[in-house]
């Protein structure tokens, strides 16, 4: 068996293999994205109860605005992923990268956990900042310790994944048990879950600096950025946007201070969102009709363009447990268990923990299809239409509860199971479609595509949690699942048309 694993030639630059037969570099990164997941998916949990929260501590605002702020910040996260990529590429290396991004994290979950409406803006800022440079690029090294793309690399990134969830499932936990303020205990603070996720990022840090040796030379700045024109290029283009980027946003907030850009929170999201659908429309015709060199690249790319829809759809939905759903749990859900009120953020780490469980056993089922594997498309529609059900469950469930009555947890539950099967069918193969469909030279571009598609349904998920007081949640949730519940639908009817624009790709 050794002798076998030392024989593998899929191996990168410097790595030994000492940690399940991958290089030692591995458990480097798969510990440092587990407490990465950890600090970010234990502050999300807490931030729209905090935000919403007028009794224990919290900020004491509406649910509109603070789905606003919930939106714009999810947004940021996966916004950001582009030009952190890009950093990365052509000025620090992703090596760098993911440690300066660290430091931002940990610097914003701290600053969080300092009881001040500033500290917490900039806290969110500063997550926004370092998310961005780390989470694209951490992936990045990943694959950086392999030289080739076969089943040794694979199993690697199956096993880095792993650290995410284990992370997703542990955060909610612990930083909901410690920050959700709850009758009877005093040691429960709201600052108290923001600061564990800080020291989760911290953890994250000291590991990752610690077993940095192991990396060698995986994730440094290649020859061709590094060269000295091209880094002084990358230095003044670096320069030059963040000036613009900057002056933007000191004149929108001048502006807005003296009163002659009317603007709020609710509307400047609103505003984003529909910038970016404007954007992605352009950006995929302009590629389709000057860009592509001919007929199947041009049908691959329009295909792109459809599953980015389907994808930001998806994500709306999807991506509500942390803020529509999160709140239905705190104020409307029964959370007595053995006698105890569980915290409603500990509901978040579900997902994870049916991510853990199913993910083996669809990706058998996969393999056991074999050549009747779905397509694509077919993928996508089971996806949102199993999204949509989801709704449909959380619909029928709130108008069945009296007015000052509370729903049971099965009803959460089912609707997260629905949810993540819905996830297993179609987030693995959305990222892996896009980069096969996609020309050599587009993949990134295509990628970019993705991470937009992923950050405009957060927005919208935000938004949408702004409708918890105006509307009933029956019609609220209704609403939603009839309309990813169409959008899957059409995807399935319209899946074999969909599937000729793949043009040999399966």
């Amino acid at each position: 068996m050794d002798q076998a694993v030392s024989a593998d030639t899929n191996i990168g630059p410097g790595s030994d293999k000492q940690w399940f037969g991958h290089p030692r570099g591995l458990s480097t990164l798969f510990f440092t994205e587990l407490w990465e997941r950890f600090s970010y998916y234990g502050m999300r949990t807490l931030l729209i109860l905090y935000m919403t929260d007028a009794v224990a501590g919290g900020m004491g605002i509406k649910p509109e605005q603070a789905g606003a702020i919930y939106g714009l910040y999810t947004f940021g996260v996966y916004a950001l992923a582009l030009p952190g990529g890009w950093i990365a590429d052509r000025l620090i290396g992703q090596r760098k990268a993911v440690l300066y991004g660290g430091v931002f994290i940990a610097a914003g979950h701290y600053s969080m956990a300092v009881p001040s409406t500033f500290t917490f803006y900039l806290g969110l800022a500063l997550i926004v900042i370092g998310t961005g440079l780390l989470k694209p690029n951490v992936s990045a090294i990943v694959g950086d310790l392999y030289k080739g793309k076969g089943a040794r690399r694979d199993a690697g990134f199956s096993i880095f994944y792993m650290g995410i969830n284990i992370g997703a499932l542990a955060g909610p936990f612990f930083c909901s048990l410690v920050g959700e303020p709850r009758s009877g205990t005093t040691w429960t603070n709201w600052h108290y879950g923001f600061a564990l996720a800080g020291i989760g990022m911290t953890l994250a840090l000291v590991q990752y600096v610690v077993g940095g040796k192991y990396l060698a030379g995986a994730g440094e700045l290649k020859d061709d950025s590094a060269e000295p024109q091209n880094l002084a290029d990358a230095k003044k283009k670096f320069t030059t946007g963040l000036a613009v980027v900057v002056v933007t946003i000191l004149a929108a907030w001048g502006l807005s201070a003296a009163g002659y850009l009317p603007i709020t929170l609710v509307t400047f999201a609103q505003t984003t969102g529909a910038i970016v659908v404007v954007l992605a429309a352009a950006y995929f015709a302009y590629v389709i009709a000057f860009v592509c060199r001919d007929a199947t690249e041009r049908k691959r790319i329009g295909l792109c363009a459809l599953l980015f829809v389907g994808a930001a759809m998806f994500w709306s939905g999807f991506e509500q447990a942390g803020s529509s759903m999160n709140l239905v749990a705190r104020d409307v859900t029964d959370r007595v268990l053995f006698g105890m009120e569980i915290p409603a953020g500990m509901l978040q780490s579900v997902n994870p923990f049916f991510i853990i469980v199913l993910a083996p056993i669809i990706g058998m089922a996969w393999v056991w299809l074999g050549r009747h594997n779905p397509s694509i498309p077919i993928k996508f529609g089971l996806g949102l239409v199993l999204l949509g059900a989801g709704f449909y469950v959380m619909s029928w469930a709130s108008a069945e509860v009296v007015e000052g009555g509370k729903m049971g947890m099965r009803w959460l539950i089912a609707t997260y199971f629905l949810h993540t099967v819905g996830e297993l069918c179609l987030s693995p193969v959305g990222l892996s479609s896009t980069t096969k469909l996609a020309p050599d030279r587009l993949v990134g571009q295509m990628m970019g595509t993705w991470f937009m598609g992923a950050a405009l349904g957060n927005l919208i998920a935000g938004l949408v949690a702004g409708y918890i007081e105006a509307m009933p949640l029956s019609q609220l949730f209704g609403t939603v699942a009839t309309i990813v519940g169409i959008a899957g639908l059409a995807f399935l009817v319209l899946a074999k048309p969909m599937g000729k624009l793949a043009v040999g790709i399966k």
